[in-house]
């Protein structure tokens, strides 16, 4: 019994160190900046200003879009698809609902690139985009981000919104900053509905 018990501390041990390197390496990843014009517990209002994306359309189930969405964004970052040097991984990865029923997926570039220093993705899966200054209102929450729990948030961001009287102009915008091996309770997941300012 003691031996079962040390060996069950073990793994615990292992797999809070493995989350522990997984956040330190996360925090390390650069982030879009914002300006906090407001900021109530799991809630905030920002304003983002204009910002350079890589993003794909993609189609299927949230959790399909994402993932399909990922794999060609990587490609183009690592530069697995196209000549040059590779571009540093930023944090969040985003899926916006389009109006069509498809998904778009993006990537938003470090701080250093611009649409015209970027290099050119060798196909036409990846479109690199520049997104206008936004306000946004969002709520922060950590667990594995089922389409539950994204639907639970979103509906608390709403409510949260309606108190403020703040209005949407445009559909949630859904954002994962960890990667898929860091444990749900240490992820930083958001949902975001632009507003008018």
């Amino acid at each position: 019994m003691a031996k079962l018990l040390w060996i069950i501390g073990g793994i615990v041990t292992l797999a809070l160190l493995a989350g522990c390197a997984a956040l330190i390496a996360s925090q390390n990843v650069e982030q879009p900046p914002y300006t906090s014009v407001a900021l109530d517990g799991d809630f905030e209002l920002r304003d983002y200003p204009t910002l350079t994306v890589a993003e794909v359309t993609t189609q299927g189930s949230r959790g399909e879009a994402v993932r399909s969405g990922f794999r060609p964004l990587a490609g183009y970052i690592f530069a697995k698809e196209r000549a040059g040097e590779k571009i540093a991984m930023t944090a969040p990865v985003t899926q916006t609902a389009d109006a069509d029923g498809t998904w778009v997926v993006r990537f938003i570039m470090p701080s250093g690139y611009t649409l015209e220093t970027l290099p050119r993705p060798a196909g036409s899966t990846v479109r690199l985009e520049t997104l206008p200054p936004r306000r946004m209102a969002a709520v922060k929450f950590s667990g594995v981000a089922d389409d539950a729990l994204i639907a639970q948030q979103e509906a608390r961001l709403v409510a949260w919104m309606g108190s403020r009287e703040l209005a949407p102009t445009d559909t949630p915008t859904y954002a994962y900053y960890n990667d898929p091996f860091t444990p749900g309770f240490l992820r930083r997941n958001e949902v975001m509905v632009p507003v008018g300012r």
